[in-house]
């Protein structure tokens, strides 16, 4: 019985792929680097803050435009993919296997991908690594894959009011810290003294105004530069303490944004939207109305900001939503509309094929960014950590974007999968598989990964 369920048990072939998944992955791997590059390589607050160095002309523009449309939507099309992939992984399962054993195999994928997570933020050094994250929350959606499209759009929208909500009360729990603050600090010394608690109010708002002061942020970035540009030590001391941190305040965000969008992939995948099979008219729906209404909202929240001179303090005292989750939610999906849009004109196929081979290694080319990003950047390597300013990082972008493309479609020309899929598909497996091609005589076709 094992034997069988081992032989039955095998990675998706080639005639059982979907090109468009495909290459819907490889735009949205590389797009992920577009918005993960100022953690790599400019200084802490200055990715989402060009106040901090008093940027002007192309830097500010590429701060304005990629904070106006591109922020979130790659995390959120990835997101979107992982729970379409969910689905494509358990239902092949499914028909093949018996019993629990589609559960069985499942499961031991995604705990290998926790490892992998682990060794992204661990040994590369990552902070801002979702492979930890797609790892539990998968494990999670597992059991969403039965439901019909229509309850888990209801899900996605739970969770994106949750993500709102938590947002909104942060907002509000800072707006109190500053009118308390402000409260007492209106108060007269002199003839009235202050209660402990109305010290601690007062501390609680000065220490808020003081971190959000420029000098409070210029020193983080030289701490942040020091010691990404020390030794592995150093590195691991400071990008780790950051991760936890981040793992914290995650503990309330990440599964509401990891989730909002992988019940939106899962339905679009049920629905054949995302499969590039439903009517067109539903796609120009999708972009007009997503990237119309995202825009606006991303355009209102950014004039905020600006108005402010990116000071949270005065923005938390002075704003009463925060609109960057609905924004990005509306982005995503008109973004998503627009990509298949392209897709079903034919006009692009050139660019599709393009990224085929980069979405099929997209899980390689995803721990290879952060190699080659901390290779370079971080101390251990050639320490550029802090020394370019935000144009050159994103000629970084373009180099590293060069070798994955030009990678991917040599690797697969020659091998069945990619190296660090080939690794987790045969340990979820529990067996090796073939790596290297054997081409069919005359044929030209590029290798298949899981």
């Amino acid at each position: 019985m094992t034997t069988h369920l081992s032989s039955s048990a095998t990675p998706v072939s080639q005639a059982e792929r979907i090109s468009l998944l495909d290459s819907l992955r490889g735009f949205a791997i590389l797009g992920i680097l577009l918005m993960n590059i100022p953690g790599f390589g400019l200084p802490a607050g200055v990715g989402y803050d060009p106040s901090i160095w008093k940027e002007t002309g192309i830097n500010y523009q590429l701060w304005y435009w990629m904070s106006l449309v591109p922020e979130g939507t790659q995390r959120a099309l990835f997101s979107m993919l992982f729970g379409a992939g969910i689905l494509l992984f358990t239902s092949r399962a499914e028909k093949k296997l018996e019993g629990s054993w589609p559960a069985d195999y499942f499961l031991r994928r995604q705990l290998w991908l926790l490892l992998f997570g682990l060794i992204d933020i661990w040994l590369l050094l990552w902070y801002g690594d979702i492979l930890f994250d797609y790892a539990l929350l998968g494990m999670l959606m597992f059991t969403f894959r039965r439901l019909p499209a229509k309850k888990l759009i209801i899900g996605s929208v739970i969770c994106l009011l949750c993500m709102v909500g938590r947002e909104t009360r942060d907002l509000y729990v800072d707006k109190a810290i500053i009118t308390t603050g402000e409260q007492v600090a209106a108060i007269d010394t002199t003839k009235t003294k202050l209660t402990v608690q109305q010290k601690e109010d007062l501390a609680a708002m000065t220490g808020f105004k003081e971190e959000s002061s420029h000098a409070s942020k210029v020193k983080r970035m030289e701490k942040a530069i020091r010691k990404t540009q020390g030794s592995f030590g150093d590195v691991y001391e400071y990008r780790g303490d950051t991760y936890m941190r981040f793992l914290v305040r995650y503990l309330y965000y990440s599964p509401w944004d990891v989730l909002t969008f992988m019940f939106l992939g899962m339905a679009f995948f049920k629905l054949g939207i995302i499969t590039g099979h439903a009517s067109l008219r539903v796609y120009w729906i999708m972009a007009i109305a997503g990237l119309g209404i995202g825009l606006t909202l991303s355009y209102l929240r950014l004039l905020a900001t600006i108005q402010h001179d990116f000071n949270w303090y005065e923005n938390a005292k002075n704003e009463f939503i925060d609109l960057y989750t609905l924004s990005r939610y509306a982005r995503s999906i008109g973004l998503l509309g627009l990509l298949i849009l392209l897709y079903r004109s034919g006009w692009f196929n050139w660019l599709f094929n393009l990224m085929k081979p980069v979405g099929q290694m997209a899980f390689t080319n995803y721990l290879t960014q952060s190699l080659l990003c901390g290779l370079f950047f971080y101390g251990v390597g050639f320490g550029k950590y802090g020394k370019l300013n935000r144009l050159e990082v994103y000629y970084v972008v373009l180099a590293v974007w060069f070798i994955q493309i030009i990678w991917s479609h040599l690797w697969l020309r020659y091998f069945n999968f990619g190296p660090f899929e080939w690794v987790w598909r045969s340990l979820t497996y529990w067996k090796k598989h073939p790596m290297r091609r054997q081409a069919k005589p005359g044929s030209r076709e590029v290798g298949a990964t899981v």
